[in-house]
């Protein structure tokens, strides 16, 4: 029976025995060289072709040092994904139970933090090392439902002989990413998991969806946080002259006075008291308040000098904008698809259109709309180095593109024409 990549989990839902030993054919196929009998899907294709790459034995298991419960108990108290729990409980865990899963969830750095359901699926999977303060990145343990969302951005449904490790053959998984609405940096993954023979087709869609709700409520608690804020800043702000804003720890703006509202503003990773200069915004005093900072514009002109950007796409997972030689060095990390249309910008200098733009991240020269609006997002935090119509990078600005040892590597969450060409290719841009 001849079958697309697409067909598998649907086939695998009618006959998951015989699904397992399809897709058991194809795993030995591509690890041989030889002709398979239905190509893996992309993602999991993708995922292999980096195990092969990275050297992950695809016949034996490793496994790196579990962490400690006091290292546990500390990543779990300072896990962003601690305040989410109650959410990812009540929507996964009575069903996975009766299902016969397990939910687990990792933090950013694929560590196991929290594992819970059924009791004898719990024991099946301390047979595979999947346990509390295990390490399931891709590249220690091979494609899985943990460290796959987590490479690709993505979630991920990881069926039978779709593991790069054998030894995990006999499990299915399904998992999403959780990003920090407020940063886009990757909190963790959720996964739902169990043998095999509990596999379901809508198992990735209803993990996904509980995912985004995950998200919603963390969206939810920041609204809450910066209200709080608001209320402390108000009667400040009132007493002031000039232009002056405060915005939380992330630089989310919680109130202004004399200005145009900044949805967010650059900045510095460790703030201190004291005369900054923040790109966007230009020098300035910023003092602590409350859980956030105060920022009082300075008078006098904004410095100038030589910029070095560096957008540094080398990391698998982070990536990031370093901005060097200005008035003030600092860096910001990018979520996904900030990092795709840096990238698209760095490698056309001469600039961009929005119709361009669309055409290089979805293919389709129309959906201007969901460009300018990331674009908006972009200048908030780098407009004093980006021109528009079209959008590029400023002509005295220096930018150095900081690309993974293997191209094939190169923002691998991407659907992007423009990225995947790239990561296809063998240049530098």
């Amino acid at each position: 029976m001849a079958l697309s990549p697409m067909d598998v989990t649907q086939f695998a839902a009618v006959d998951t025995a015989r699904a397992a030993r399809m897709l058991n054919e194809v795993r030995t196929a591509r690890l041989s060289g030889g002709r398979a009998p239905v190509a893996p899907r992309p993602v999991i294709e993708q995922s292999w072709d980096r195990m092969l790459r990275s050297g992950v034995d695809p016949e034996h298991d490793f496994r790196s040092g579990l962490l400690g419960p006091e290292e546990i108990r500390r990543r779990r108290e300072t896990s962003e994904l601690r305040h989410v729990l109650p959410v990812l409980r009540e929507a996964l865990l009575s069903v996975a139970d009766v299902a016969q899963h397990i939910m687990v969830v990792a933090d950013e750095d694929g560590r196991v933090l929290w594992r819970e359901g059924s009791a004898r699926v719990l024991r099946r999977a301390d047979g595979l090392g999947f346990e509390l303060g295990a390490d399931w990145r891709e590249e220690v343990v091979g494609t899985n439902g943990v460290g796959t969302p987590a490479v690709t951005r993505r979630p991920v449904q990881v069926f039978a002989s779709e593991h790069f490790v054998r030894s995990q053959a006999t499990w299915t998984c399904a998992g999403a990413p959780i990003t920090d609405p407020r940063s886009g940096r990757l909190l963790g993954v959720v996964d739902v998991s169990g043998p095999l023979e509990t596999m379901h087709p809508a198992t990735l869609a209803w993990v996904d969806s509980v995912a985004k709700l995950a998200e919603a409520r963390l969206r939810e608690l920041h609204t809450q946080s910066l209200e709080r804020l608001r209320a402390v800043a108000a009667p400040v702000l009132a007493r002031l002259g000039g232009r002056a804003l405060v915005a939380d720890r992330d630089g989310w703006t919680a109130a202004v006075t004399g200005m145009p509202y900044l949805d967010r503003v650059a900045l510095p990773k460790s703030p201190e008291t004291g005369a900054r200069w923040l790109p966007a915004f230009g020098p300035c005093t910023v003092e602590p308040l409350a859980e956030g900072w105060l920022v009082r514009a300075a008078a006098g002109p904004v410095p100038q000098g030589a910029t070095r950007i560096v957008l540094d796409l080398g990391q698998p997972r982070r990536w990031s904008v370093r901005v060097l030689g200005g008035a003030e060095d600092w860096a910001r990390e990018l979520s996904p698809r900030h990092a795709e249309l840096l990238y698209l910008l760095a490698v056309h200098r001469g600039g961009r259109s929005a119709a361009g733009l669309a055409e290089d991240m979805f293919g389709d020269r129309a959906r201007t709309v969901t460009v300018r609006a990331e674009m908006s997002r972009v200048r908030r935090y780098l407009g004093a180095y980006l021109a528009h119509r079209p959008y590029r990078f400023c002509d005295d600005a220096e930018v150095e593109i900081l690309l993974p040892a293997d191209l094939r590597d190169l923002l691998p969450h991407s659907t992007a024409p423009a990225v995947a060409r790239r990561r296809a290719s063998s240049g530098v841009p």
